[in-house]
């Protein structure tokens, strides 16, 4: 089809392993985990002590990680998981934000403004409600430092094409926007981040969204920061929204 496309960018890749080849450069992967059939449990390790990466069934409902085929057996051929979902590591995305002048200085907007925000006595940021308020109260070492990314979640089944069978079929995408920013660019689309896609059709438990794997707490140079070198350990909590 680009071949007889008559006004083809001269910069456009040529087919799909030049296509790939650009996007590597952006340093933004994607990570296919196997998971259970039934919405259970993944099948990952980490270095948090969890260690479920090679489970051959579910330890919650028992059932098989891979599927029985003629092949199954044979020490060649690759096991095919029965179920598996794509994660997108969001850590990237949000050193990002903070390697960025003109992101740096707005994700600490929510601390910086609060004073003035408070005496209006309007609600126009998550940083004024009571459940913001409650959770730094609760945890004053995460409070106390304005760079902690604070992530909202949320979720919401679509069906990416047109039904051509009688068994339904439906995605369940889990999106993250950080609230550290104001709220004119807080949910617009640049801002919120394709964390991972779990296959459908059922809808994922809050466990199985919240089990999406962690990359850990983030040691970022923050620009915005005097143009020191030290850094900071940026940690992030997440509320979870089932839409």
């Amino acid at each position: 089809m680009l071949d007889i496309t008559i006004d083809r960018p001269l910069d456009l890749p040529k087919n799909y392993y030049e296509a790939r080849q650009l996007v590597a450069k952006l340093g933004l992967g994607a990570k296919r985990i196997d998971c259970c059939v039934n919405g259970c449990m993944l099948y990952y390790s980490n270095e948090f002590g969890v260690a479920d990466g090679a489970l051959l069934e579910c330890k919650f409902c028992q059932e098989p990680r891979y599927r029985v085929t003629r092949n199954s057996r044979s020490v060649r051929r690759k096991p095919i998981p029965r179920k598996a979902m794509l994660y997108l590591p969001i850590i990237p995305r949000l050193q990002r934000l903070y390697a960025s002048m003109q992101t740096a200085s707005k994700m600490t907007w929510h601390r910086e403004n609060y004073e003035r925000r408070k005496m209006s006595g309007e609600l126009r940021h998550p940083s004024d409600g009571m459940a913001w308020k409650h959770f730094d109260q609760v945890y004053p070492k995460f409070a106390s430092e304005p760079r902690n990314v604070r992530l909202g979640l949320c979720s919401d089944g679509f069906t990416p094409y047109t039904q051509v069978s009688a068994t339904p079929y439906s995605c369940w995408p889990v999106l993250v926007t950080p609230y550290n920013l104001p709220p004119d660019i807080c949910m617009s689309k640049p801002y919120m981040f394709l964390a991972a896609v779990i296959p459908g059709p059922s809808s994922p438990t809050v466990e199985e969204a919240e089990e999406v794997p962690s990359d850990g707490d983030v040691d970022e140079e923050d620009v915005k920061a005097n143009g020191d070198d030290e850094g900071s350990d940026d940690e992030d909590v997440s509320d979870w929204d089932d839409n």
